[in-house]
């Protein structure tokens, strides 16, 4: 039996003073206090919250084990405070077929330290030529995806969407015209007509790191027509960086950083509902591909380790975002959305927990990163925030 003492845990907006008692990895209650012979984690004055969600991550293994692999990349999940990841399929070789598939949850039921529940590919080798095994995998996977790539080929999206539609899948979105690319344009057109197939046969269809006013009016404009089964998630970096403040490579990403114009509309689309999620994208890279010149290297950066603070300091601490919307796009959300197992800060919930310390600023430093790749724009930055344990069903997975 454990004791979480002295921390806070939030209650309708407000930041309450809690012990959380832990029982075989579970929480058995939540008190003013408790007293007893018990084990004790004093966490005085930090919060404490369920572990995050991220529905975005790339772990690169198997196949590109020189960018990150299963164990680098969970580690820095525990860092970030983050429990509960959902793998992408740009791997060798890619899920898009059973044995492949099992061949991916091999590794990280040997490997993770976090729970872990990958994607299939849409379209074999993600190539948007010939549809995957969905029907022999469907039971592995909540949802497909083919991130990372554009799904131009709309019959095959089709065929996409009525078996998602079937066996009551997700697809996630990485909405990208072939024509126009990474510009605004590539993400709006690609949004917009695949909401009107979306709309047409009724799957459960989730657009990745939006980053235009108008991909967010579109969404806002279903959804308010009806189609709640159409979501969004934004990222850490559309929401606090913009293009003006681009050094070098370790800023690319795609989509890449647009317009401060357009990062106030992505603020405002987490704010009024349009994103329900907010995930990190987490894409690791050699640091060898990062030297190289901007244009030449690839897109991607590592977000799993600061998505919370950078949240917490820009959004929670400045009163954009409220306490509870706070674990409603980092936890509860992307549960809901991904019919996820679920985790709270409840009683008989299993007891996944990131202990945040924000009441002493940090700052993020390359040496302290855990993944393989060190490819991000916020080292040497300052937040609150930053985790100081991590728990997954009651055991401490990460200790700052």
């Amino acid at each position: 039996m454990l004791v979480i003492k002295n921390g806070y845990i939030i209650e309708n907006n407000n930041l309450v003073k809690k012990d959380i008692l832990v029982i075989d990895g579970k929480i058995a209650s939540i008190e003013d206090s408790f007293e007893g012979d018990y084990e004790v984690l004093d966490v005085e004055g930090c919060l404490i919250i369920p572990g995050a969600v991220d529905v975005h991550v790339h772990l690169r293994e198997p196949g590109y084990e020189k960018k990150e692999t299963v164990l680098t990349g969970t580690r820095s999940a525990s860092k970030g405070g983050v429990t509960c990841i959902m793998p992408m399929p740009n791997l060798n070789p890619c899920p898009d077929n059973k044995e492949a598939l099992l061949k991916q949850l091999e590794i990280i039921k040997k490997d993770s330290c976090v729970k872990a529940y990958p994607y299939a590919s849409l379209s074999v080798g993600e190539g948007d030529q010939v549809l995957s095994d969905i029907e022999n995998m469907h039971e592995l996977v909540s949802a497909i995806t083919d991130d990372g790539r554009g799904v131009n080929n709309l019959e095959l999206l089709e065929k996409a969407m009525i078996l998602a539609k079937k066996y009551d899948l997700v697809i996630a979105s990485h909405a990208e015209d072939n024509y126009y690319k990474t510009s605004p344009e590539g993400e709006y057109i690609a949004v917009r007509r695949e909401i009107e197939l979306a709309k047409k046969i009724g799957c459960r269809y989730h657009f990745c790191h939006m980053s235009t006013k108008e991909s967010f009016d579109a969404i806002r404009k279903a959804r308010k027509e009806g189609y709640t089964n159409i979501t969004c998630e934004v990222t850490p970096h559309h929401l606090v960086l913009n293009k003006d403040m681009i050094i070098d490579a370790n800023w690319k990403m795609n989509p890449p950083l647009r317009s401060e114009e357009e990062r106030l509309e992505t603020i405002n689309a987490l704010i009024d509902g349009t994103a329900q999620v907010i995930a990190s994208d987490h894409a690791p890279h050699t640091e060898e591909e990062k030297l190289k010149a901007y244009d030449e290297s690839p897109n991607g950066i590592i977000g799993l380790e600061t998505m919370i603070p950078i949240i917490y300091t820009e959004l929670v601490m400045k009163k954009k975002i409220s306490l509870d919307k706070f674990l409603d796009v980092m936890v509860y959300n992307p549960i809901k959305i991904f019919h996820l197992p679920k985790h709270g800060m409840y009683v008989g919930s299993p007891c996944d927990l990131a202990i945040l310390d924000i009441k002493n600023p940090h700052t993020y430093t390359k040496e302290e990163i855990l993944s393989k790749g060190k490819n991000s724009p916020f080292i040497g930055r300052t937040y609150y925030g930053f985790t100081k344990y991590t728990l997954i069903d009651g055991k401490i997975i990460y200790k700052a």
